[in-house]
C-alpha cells in the first residue's frame, strides 16, 4: 500500500488542524493505521492509531483529549483531527499503516510510511 499525507500548516496556538493520508491499493481495511510524528532533533514518536474496521484507536498522552483519528474506509483515507494546537504539536506528521496489526505504537511495528506533512505552531 502506498500512503500520502497531507493538511499541514502552519496555525497558531489554539487552532485546529485536520491531516488526511490517502491510501492506493485495495483492502485497505485490513490495514491498522497510525500517526506518528518527527520535531527537529527528536526521533520520530507515536500520535494515535486506529484498527482496520476503525473500532479500536490508541493515543499518545501528549495528544489525548485534543486529537482524534478516524478513518474512512470506503474512500482508503485515515484523519488525525487535531485540535487546541500547543506549539510543542511542531513536527513532520507521518502516517503508517501494518497488515492486519493492532492499534500498535512502537515505530518499529509499521511496515509502510508516506510522506510526512509539515504542522507548525506558533506561540
Amino acid at each position: 500500500v502506498q500512503l500520502q499525507a497531507s493538511g499541514g500548516g502552519l496555525v497558531q496556538a489554539g487552532a485546529s488542524l485536520r491531516l488526511s493520508c490517502a491510501a492506493s491499493g485495495r483492502s485497505f481495511r485490513v490495514y491498522s493505521m497510525g500517526w506518528f510524528r518527527q520535531a527537529p532533533g527528536k526521533e520520530r514518536e507515536f500520535v494515535a492509531a486506529i484498527s482496520g474496521s476503525g473500532g479500536t484507536v490508541k493515543y499518545a498522552e501528549s495528544v489525548k483529549g485534543r486529537f482524534t483519528i478516524d478513518r474512512d474506509n470506503d474512500k482508503n483515507r485515515v484523519y488525525l483531527q487535531m485540535n487546541s494546537l500547543k506549539p510543542e504539536d511542531t513536527a513532520v506528521y507521518y502516517c503508517a499503516g501494518i497488515q492486519y496489526g493492532s492499534t500498535r505504537s512502537p515505530v518499529k511495528d509499521y511496515t509502510y510510511w508516506g510522506q510526512g506533512t509539515q504542522v507548525t505552531v506558533s506561540s
